[in-house]
Formats: structure tokens, C-alpha cells, sequence
């Protein structure tokens, strides 16, 4: 391997590099202005831009110089290791079409951007009302920003990291055994992984900011609010966003499904008998007046939608989901004998034929239904409780295997 120069080899005992070739292409001076490259380039690509019957290798050669001069990472990197430590850079080559569009609308170069910082996400707790009525909320956020000096520009702030030479990664040697040598690649902790390093006076500093989350109508759990370029800044390197995730707070009454709002209500039997009318506060606050028709029984677990009395949807919030109510009907633990009869005289009764007098009495007990099957089947347990089921228990399958 070579010294310390660029990969590949560049450096060491090679001839020197040329470094005015691409200048000489575009016929500039080495120390042109963007301004005069760009000037030269478009005068050049118009006349031998192959629709208008030029030399489509002469065009390619006019593209390539100006895509290199014009970007000032790479052009730095050719004044220095010529045409190759340039394209160590990578990036691509402007096409016959993008020409056209760059100078008549559009302007779409394809060429490497510098690349994005890491996102910074938030979890972003919100109430089930926030999520139905929207809310504005401010979130205070601390992210790191570069300063730069008075006169001092953005692009001459920074320039190509010397170690790495402007890659942003660097190679490592180290000897794993006798004759043996392993490479590995690792971010360069001089510009860590930027491939910049910053000018003198160029400060990187903390600041604080106040963003405005809007809750919009309808948005739900997991959605993503997101503020472009908010995040940490680096030299060279375009700062990430801010992302807002929303994690939705439980609800004491509602639960959420989509669109729709379902929440369970008790009831008494004589409501369940004789009809409920009841005020449902909803989660804007107003009043919904929730009743049964008349002469409907409504039994145990029954369920019931209210039209258009949902979440709204999202960006749609005249449009809602439904509210389900799940009707639970509460028992009387007992009734009075004149109460026994008030009811059987306005209950109907039963076909159940009554019980001869050879039938015999029982003791009948409450319990929970976790009890069912807990008897054993025979007596060769020795108790009359079982823990297990008796034909598949965890014991007699042991005995089985042994």
C-alpha cells in the first residue's frame, strides 16, 4: 500500500496528478467563480449538446468537468488529487436531459447532496379528547446549531477533512497473527463521519426552541408529526428532523377502534325492562341523550351503535365513526315477597312442568365457574378435589414417559 494519501494508492511514489484538465475543458482560468464555470458550461453544453447535432463524447467530457468544478467539495478534491480523488467522492455525471432542464425549469442535477443527520424522535402522550377535539400544543426542544462568523459563508465554513480525506470513513490496519493483517473501515473521528472539518471561528453552539405541535382532529396512536430540519446541525451535513410521535393516554370510559368509539354501560333490570333514558357526556363536552325504544327489553350484552357519534376522521372531521354501547344489565341481589309477586303478575310465566311430589330435594350452592371439572372422576387419588385435568394432566403424562 502507499502512504498516506488518497485509497486507491493516490500519493506515494506516483507522477503528479493533472489538475487543469477539466479547467481547460470549459476553457476557464483555475481561479474562475462559480458564476464564470456555470457561464462557460451552458455557452459549451448548448453547442455540442446532441439534439443539436453535436459531439455526444465532446458533450459528456463538458458535463463531467462541470459536474466536478461546480460542486466545491469535489472541486477542492481535484485541485489537490486530480481527476480520481474527486470521483472517490462519487456522485454521477449530469445527462443531455438534465442540461435542458436545468437552465429551462426544473433544474434537477443529479449529483451526490451532502448527506442528512440522524432524526430525533419524541413520544408525545395525548389525551383521547385531544385526539377528538385537536390541540395545539408547544414542545421546548434543545438542538445543537453552527455558528458562523460574521462575512463567513455557509459553504467556505467548512472544508475537506484532512484524515480522511473528505470520505467520512477511514481504514484501519491491525495485525491478527503472524504474516496476518486485517483492514477495517470506521468512521473517521476527526469529522465523525462527516467528511468536513470547520474553519477557524466557525463555533458550534446549544439553542433552544419553542415548536407548536398541531393535534389535528382524528389523528390516532403511532402517527408521526414531523418538522423538517429541526434537529442537531453539523459543518456540511444537512440537520435531521424533529418527529413527534403520538402515544395515546387510556381512556376512563371510551376505548378506540379507527373511527369508531365503543364504552360499556350498566343498566338496571327495570331500565333493561322498562326502557333507559339516559345523558351521555361525549368527549367535546356535549350532551348526548341515549334511549331505548319504546316497549324494547334490552338484554344482558347487548350492543348498540350511534351513528356518526365517533372519532372524526383525520383531515375529514365533519365525517364521523360510530359510538358502540355494550349494555350490561344489573341483577337485584333479592326482592321482597310482595315485590315476587308484583313481577309474576306482570312477567309471563313459565311451561316448565312443576315437580312431582316423588321428586327429591337438593342443596344447591353458588360458585365460581373456575370449579367446573375440579372433582375427580375416581377415587384412586385419594381426594376428592383434582388440580388437573384427569385425563391429560401434567402427572399422568409423566408417568407415561418414564
Amino acid at each position: 500500500m502507499g502512504g498516506g494519501g488518497m485509497p486507491g494508492g493516490m500519493g506515494g511514489d506516483r507522477e503528479p496528478v493533472d489538475t487543469e484538465g477539466l479547467y481547460k475543458i470549459l476553457g476557464v482560468e483555475k481561479n474562475a467563480t462559480q458564476s464564470q464555470m456555470k457561464k462557460a458550461y451552458r455557452k459549451l453544453a448548448m453547442k455540442h449538446h446532441p439534439d443539436k447535432g453535436g459531439d455526444e463524447k465532446t458533450f459528456k467530457a463538458i458535463s463531467e468537468a462541470y459536474d466536478i468544478l461546480s460542486d466545491p467539495e469535489k472541486r477542492e478534491l481535484y485541485d489537490k488529487y486530480g481527476k480520481e480523488g474527486a470521483e472517490q467522492g462519487g456522485g454521477g455525471m449530469r445527462s443531455a436531459d438534465d442540461v435542458f432542464s436545468m437552465f429551462f425549469g426544473g433544474g434537477s442535477r443529479r449529483q451526490r447532496g451532502p448527506r442528512k443527520g440522524e432524526d430525533v424522535v419524541h413520544p408525545l402522550k395525548v389525551t383521547l379528547e385531544n385526539l377528538y377535539n385537536g390541540r395545539k400544543m408547544k414542545m421546548a426542544i434543545s438542538r445543537q446549531r453552527v455558528k458562523y462568523p460574521k462575512g463567513m459563508s455557509e459553504a467556505d465554513a467548512v472544508s475537506v477533512c484532512r484524515p480522511c480525506n473528505g470520505r467520512g470513513v477511514v481504514m484501519k490496519v491491525r495485525q491478527i497473527g503472524p504474516g496476518m493483517i486485517q483492514q477495517m473501515q470506521s468512521a473517521c473521528s476527526d469529522c465523525n463521519g462527516s467528511g468536513k472539518s470547520l474553519k477557524k471561528g466557525v463555533k458550534i453552539v446549544k439553542e433552544r426552541k419553542v415548536l407548536e405541535v398541531n393535534i389535528e382532529p382524528g389523528m390516532k396512536h403511532g402517527q408521526k408529526i414531523t418538522f423538517n430540519g429541526e434537529a442537531d446541525e453539523s459543518p456540511g451535513v444537512l440537520p435531521g428532523d424533529i418527529v413527534f410521535v403520538i402515544h395515546q393516554k387510556e381512556h376512563g370510559e371510551f376505548k378506540r377502534k379507527g373511527a369508531d368509539l365503543i364504552m360499556e354501560k350498566t343498566i338496571t333490570l327495570q331500565e333493561s325492562l322498562c326502557g333507559f333514558n339516559f345523558a351521555l357526556k361525549h368527549l367535546d363536552g356535549r350532551e348526548l341523550k341515549i334511549e331505548s325504544s319504546t316497549g324494547e327489553i334490552v338484554a344482558p350484552n347487548t350492543l348498540k351503535a350511534v351513528v356518526d357519534e365517533g372519532m372524526p376522521r383525520h383531515r375529514q372531521p365533519y365525517s364521523k365513526g360510530r359510538l358502540f354501547i355494550l349494555f350490561k344489565v344489573e341483577f337485584p341481589k333479592s326482592l321482597t315477597e310482595p315485590q315476587m309477586k308484583a313481577l309474576g303478575a306482570c312477567l309471563p310465566g313459565t311451561d316448565e312442568p312443576m315437580p312431582s311430589a316423588e321428586a327429591e330435594e337438593t342443596n344447591m350452592i353458588d360458585i365460581d365457574a373456575s370449579q367446573f371439572g375440579k372433582v375427580s372422576a375416581s377415587a384412586e387419588h385419594g381426594q376428592a378435589y383434582d388440580s388437573d385435568d384427569e385425563e391429560g394432566g401434567q402427572q399422568r403424562v409423566q408417568c407415561q414417559q418414564s
